[in-house]
């Protein structure tokens, strides 16, 4: 599994080259004029995992198949949007199918790369796209109260919460606050948000493209959008496009390392926003290991070792009999399944069981 990632952000910041870096490939076309990208893009890379690789080379798995993270590289956003302009409402639909947003903001001057407000002002363009989400979200939520409005003529009083909701939403985005922002009153509230196709509900990340010198030491430009996600209280990464772009050339990890190691870098551009996303979505990882396979799952914190196994196969979890767990550090010390047993390390747990980030399982079932 996994989750998904759109990236947006101004017509030509630099989307399309980080998504084709970040996949290593050049499926996103990339070039120096306004909407270039029409259709959206849609890539799927595996999520970087150490633990992974360890726990197929006890085994010597056949194959090692890592959570799989899907980017989707959105045509670029102008002003107007809401209302249709450049390709605002399909561009609204798109970002209604991801998990959470990837806003990519150029900070860095050329003066042959256009910008099609005229000049380089990352936190313009924040609020450019964080204004022309919040009017879609006002607009659809009119709609939704006034349909609701007439739905609550059945006199059914979930309809009336509905649109209490949406009127507090309302407000909200009247005061120039995300949805995000919204704190629910109990659970039913909770529920009837997450609902709603909103786009301000949308976790997000700022992403400063920046040239190759200011990857470690953010320039004016970047810092200002550092100190914005500050206020905001969102996640920010510095990236440097043109760095990704060559790392993605690169044949092997040796290669990639010494490179990184070139510049300073700790971990490339994917790497840190895998981090920062699994972060932002409350997800975690298990896996399952065995010979023919070794494959990283990914599951929200907080799911049941019954979540997990439907996450698998719905037989797993139609005849769930039980899961029989380890967690990653004893199964290392273990050095694999048998020797967890032997220590008494393995454990066999029900359907109520929390997921723990790294649990290996062997699920039990009978269909």
């Amino acid at each position: 599994m996994g989750f998904k990632c759109g990236i947006i952000g101004m017509p030509n910041v630099g989307k399309s080259t980080l998504f084709n870096a970040i996949l290593r490939t050049q499926a996103a076309q990339s070039e120096n004029y306004p909407f270039c990208t029409i259709k959206p893009n849609v890539g799927c890379v595996g999520v970087p995992d150490e633990r992974l690789h360890k726990l197929a080379a006890s085994v010597r798995s056949q194959r090692c198949i890592p959570a799989q993270l899907q980017l989707v590289d959105i045509a670029g956003l102008v002003k107007g949007a809401s209302k249709g302009e450049g390709l605002g409402n399909q561009f609204l639909e798109n970002i209604r199918q991801v998990d959470a947003v990837v806003h990519v903001l150029r900070c860095f001057e050329n003066d042959n790369i256009t910008h099609v407000e005229g000049n380089v002002n990352p936190v313009r363009d924040i609020q450019i796209i964080n204004t022309e989400l919040m009017i879609a979200d006002m607009l659809w939520l009119e709609k939704r109260i006034a349909c609701l409005a007439k739905k609550m003529r059945s006199g059914d009083k979930l309809f009336q919460k509905e649109q209490d909701v949406a009127k507090r939403l309302l407000a909200m985005l009247e005061s120039s606050l995300p949805i995000r922002d919204f704190m629910p009153c109990d659970e039913q509230e909770k529920k009837i948000v997450r609902a709603l196709p909103l786009l301000t509900q949308k976790q997000i990340v700022y992403i400063c493209n920046v040239e190759e010198e200011n990857v470690k030491i953010p320039g004016a430009l970047a810092e200002r959008v550092l100190q914005q996600a500050r206020r905001e209280g969102n996640a920010c990464i510095v990236i440097s496009a043109a760095i990704e772009s060559e790392i993605a050339q690169l044949e092997t990890e040796q290669e990639r390392q010494a490179f990184l190691k070139d510049f300073a870098l700790q971990a490339t551009g994917l790497d840190r926003l895998v981090s920062v996303g699994y972060k932002l979505l409350n997800q975690i990882t298990f896996f399952t290991v065995g010979p023919k396979e070794t494959r990283a799952w990914t599951v929200t914190d907080g799911a049941t070792a019954f979540d997990a196994a439907g996450v698998i196969h719905g037989d797993f979890q139609r005849g769930f009999i039980c899961a029989e767990t380890i967690s990653y550090e004893d199964y290392i010390a273990s050095k694999n399944e048998q020797g967890a047993r032997e220590m008494g390390k393995l454990r066999q747990e029900g359907r109520k069981y929390r997921v723990a980030d790294g649990d290996i399982f062997h699920f039990r079932f009978n269909v």
